[in-house]
């Protein structure tokens, strides 16, 4: 690529994603010095289009941002009034007592909200500070100094052939260069991943863990709806089959969020993540509560749960990991946009420093030092052995243990206990031979649905004539590899469809994709890699 010409722009920070942690930098840094120039490029067609989490929002990260969000008319109306938390069988519920649950887990004083209107909120403030926001701008790579630091990132490539050439209409984009670079993609950013193995920065680390969070938006009876009301289950329907659990949280005007989160971590290949969110809702508890309504909205994302042990280094020469790009969720509380506000906030600061001590592109350590021992290192470190209790003894383990663990460190503020995680969620994929198929019901048009009339309610959409976004390093691995060992499980982890086996071939839908990530981490071959396609496509989410 080194003969494509391309004019740049230079700015002192460069901010690739518009999320919680992203904007957030941009805000601390106007705040800083009015005088700054900075960017945000969002790859979404417009800011909060592909932003999609639970969210019941812990609003300590806002609070240290702008302390008077509450007199700004942010779109945070909902607090929460009652907090559940049950146990399902697959007939009935058993309620596990609030008094039971360590005090972190208290959902009182927090938030039910659409973050993708919060982030549009943000950008507005960042706007009005002179904050540049550019939507649609796909960055699809990293610009390297003559040190090897990063230097910037290449947005705005449109018009490539399908085969990836440039050809006479390719607008080949620009080059945008910062002082320093922040990456805010969210969960397995690709640009993320580009620069976590180049400086090496998971060294030390625990395997990454992650997610598949699956949601829909739900109108349904006034009767019915109970504003402010928190509720998440464990237990049926994936009961052994694997780690996970669902969200139910009553917004207003009749709305409610249903949400259920499958682990990657499990083993059977078999199992179909989407297919048991769609169960899920037929248990009686919840098929109660959404008849006679409808459906207006779905989207899936993946969701970084690795915590304390996975957390990369956060800083490398040029720029910083903001956010989920790095791994922030507080996985038993279900939260991780106020460390992602925190983190966007702890980013800017040290950059400011450094560019009013006149450095650039070097690594910015007292940003990783404050990730790990402020806010959001304690946050984490307080809950970092549940998941590896979850995922390497299972949920009554991670019940018992992991509920007490919390509360020595909640007496204590410490425990003597440090799991790791063992490894990869691809690598714990288990061959398809040792494992029972399992029959799911059919979809009733009612409470379940099918995936592909799901996706359409994402309003996703990409340019066909490009090249797909979804790459194979092997186009021989899934017909030879993963069709006789894991019985392809592509074909049913994907939330939106894209993959398939049809007459002996793997078919790639790249239209359908909602850029959730699940291919790029749970591919037990480790043999498609997500990029991003042309600024402006993918899901764009309303509500979410």
């Amino acid at each position: 690529m080194a003969e494509i010409e391309r004019e740049s722009m230079e700015y002192d920070v460069v901010i690739v994603g518009a999320g919680p942690a992203g904007l957030s930098a941009a805000i601390r840094l106007k705040q800083l010095d009015a005088d700054l120039n900075v960017v945000v490029l969002e790859k979404g067609s417009e800011v909060g289009a592909h932003i999609l989490s639970g969210a019941v929002l812990d609003p300590s990260g806002l609070d240290a941002l702008l302390p008077d969000w509450r007199n700004m008319d942010a779109p945070i109306k909902t607090p929460v009034k009652a907090d559940n938390f049950y146990m399902l069988g697959e007939a009935g519920q058993v309620r596990i007592p609030n008094f039971v649950m360590p005090p972190l887990m208290n959902n009182h004083g927090n938030y039910i909200v659409s973050m993708g209107n919060v982030c549009r909120w943000m950008a507005e403030q960042a706007e009005g500070m002179g904050v540049e926001i550019f939507p649609g701008m796909a960055c699809s790579d990293i610009v390297y100094g003559e040190s090897g630091e990063v230097k910037g990132v290449v947005a705005g490539v449109f018009g490539l052939e399908a085969d990836g050439s440039y050809a006479e209409n390719t607008e080949p984009g620009m080059e945008l260069l910062g002082k320093y670079v922040f990456l805010s993609e969210g969960v397995r950013g690709s640009l993320s991943k580009q620069v976590i193995e180049k400086f090496d920065l998971a060294k030390g680390a625990s395997p990454q863990k992650y997610g598949l969070g699956m949601k829909e938006i739900w109108e349904i009876d006034p009767a019915k709806h109970k504003e402010g009301t928190v509720t998440h289950t464990m237990g049926w329907p994936l009961n052994s089959n694997a780690g996970g659990g669902s969200f139910i949280y009553h917004l207003d005007n009749n709305q409610v969020y249903v949400g259920f989160v499958v682990h990657l971590n499990y083993e059977n290949p078999h199992l179909f993540p989407y297919m048991e969110f769609q169960r899920f809702k037929h248990h009686p508890m919840v098929a109660d509560l959404l008849e006679g309504g409808k459906r207006v909205a779905y989207g899936a994302r993946a969701i970084t749960e690795g915590g304390w042990q996975s957390l990369p280094k956060t800083a490398f020469p040029g720029g910083a990991l903001l956010g989920c790009s790095a791994g922030m969720v507080n996985v038993p509380r279900i939260k991780g946009n106020h460390n992602a506000m925190l983190s966007g906030k702890a980013a800017a600061e040290a950059a400011f420093e450094a560019i009013g001590a006149g450095r650039s592109g070097d690594t910015l350590d007292g940003y990783d030092t404050e990730v790990r021992t402020g806010a959001i290192g304690k946050d984490l470190k307080r809950v970092r052995n549940v998941k590896p209790l979850w995922s390497n003894y299972g949920l009554t383990a991670s019940l018992a243990i992991g509920g007490a663990d919390m509360w020595i460190n909640n007496i204590f503020g410490t425990s003597p206990l440090n799991l790791a995680h063992r490894k990869s969620d691809a690598e714990a994929t288990g061959k398809a031979a040792d494992f029972t198929p399992i029959d799911y019901p059919k979809p009733d048009g009612k409470l379940s649905f099918d995936r592909l009339t799901n996706v359409s309610f994402a309003a996703t959409n990409h340019e066909e004539s490009q090249p797909s976004h979804l790459q194979l390093k092997d186009a021989s691995i899934p017909m030879s590899v993963n069709v006789p060992e894991y019985a392809e499980p592509a074909q049913r982890y994907c939330p939106a469809g894209v993959y398939e086996v049809v007459d002996d071939a793997f078919v790639i839908n790249f239209q359908n994709c909602v850029h959730c990530k699940t291919c790029d981490i749970k591919d037990p071959s480790q043999n498609i890699v997500w990029t991003t396609p042309q600024g402006g496509d993918g899901p764009n989410y309303p509500n979410m």
